[in-house]
């Protein structure tokens, strides 16, 4: 029998590394702030209680301008997407591909037949082509791999009575002032998810939360087992709904932009096709081969063909601080 757990639709960029020089994990290549480790390590006088996530609830709940009852904080984004996809019997539930699989990997879990929408090259959403029909909606914004961020409109575009819409937008952090958020629109039927794992470099810690409407966020957090949020990942999510978190995310959307403007400029020189993106990586089309190519070279780049409607040819690149990425292009320059 097959692992579930090795399909395509399971593989991440953290598989990739090994020893390698890693551009294949979309975590900020930097080291935390110093009152987010203050946070972890106070939080380890708390675990000998059974954990709770109210302060964390209420924290998103005034970082994003809504009540309590329109947020559950999460165990990481994995948790949210699971808790959708055992959320309803769906007629119909849609992916908007190329994304990020797990979303996918979950409805199929859960029992569901998922309805693929593959966007083409430069893999810009058009709502009319998700079927009508439709009871759920996923679309991830900005998307991973491609670094497309979707206007707000957009996405709006695909509410409707009786349909649910989950937004990714585990991503958006890296988009300094995040225009086209919509972690405070209040619409029936629209979910929003956030992931704290990249951003804050803290992938060990799974951490995160989404939004919604009452009844929407009731029934998702009924869906929870008890306690998937630890004390650790809780004092996480309140920690970087703060003002100072706040400033010091915007420093860092920021530094990432500056640092995949080198990358892209380099790939360019290279005459490298790619996508120009809003997120911690860049979608390129490199050529086939061109992945193991530079796995023998030591360096680690993700491989995208695990993501319908890409193939071989396409790789996603981390963005990473100049000497990192200037590594990167030598290596990618040497083999011709």
């Amino acid at each position: 029998m097959d692992d579930p757990l090795r399909h395509p639709l399971r593989h991440h960029g953290d598989v990739e590394v090994g020893d390698l020089l890693d551009l294949a994990v979309n975590v900020y290549a930097g080291p935390r702030p110093p009152w987010l480790d203050a946070a972890l390590r106070a939080s380890l006088s708390e675990v000998g209680a059974y954990p709770s996530s109210d302060r964390a609830r209420a924290a998103v709940a005034t970082l994003h301008g809504r009540p309590t009852d329109e947020v559950v904080v999460t165990a990481g984004a994995a948790e949210a997407f699971t808790l959708v996809a055992r959320l309803r019997p769906w007629r119909k539930a849609v992916v908007v591909h190329p994304q990020f699989t797990e979303p996918h990997a979950a409805l199929k879990q859960a029992g569901h037949q998922v309805c693929e929408v593959v966007l083409a090259s430069p893999f810009t959403l058009d709502p009319a082509a998700v079927p009508d029909d439709a009871d759920l909606v996923v679309v991830g914004n900005p998307t991973n791999p491609t670094g497309v961020l979707h206007p707000a409109a957009a996405i709006r575009a695909l509410l409707r009575p009786g349909r649910t819409v989950v937004v990714d937008e585990a991503f958006m952090d890296c988009v300094p002032g995040e225009p086209e958020s919509l972690v405070r629109d209040r619409h029936d039927g629209l979910v929003v998810l956030r992931s704290l794992t990249k951003h804050w470099s803290i992938p060990g810690i799974r951490a995160g939360y989404l939004t919604g409407d009452p009844a929407t966020v009731a029934a998702l957090a009924a869906g929870q087992v008890p306690w998937s949020v630890s004390t650790t990942a809780a004092a996480a999510v309140e920690a970087c709904c703060t003002p100072e978190a706040a400033e010091e995310s915007r420093r860092r959307a920021e530094e990432i932009a500056d640092w995949r403007k080198q990358l892209e400029a380099g790939l360019d020189e290279l005459g490298v096709r790619f996508l120009e993106s809003t997120a911690s990586f860049v979608l390129a089309r490199v050529g086939n081969g061109v992945h193991a190519r530079l796995r023998e070279r030591g360096v680690a780049v993700r491989r995208a063909d695990t993501f319908p409607g890409l193939d071989g040819s396409w790789v996603r690149i981390a963005v990473r601080p100049p000497e990192t990425t200037e590594r990167f292009l030598e290596e990618l320059r040497a083999l011709g």
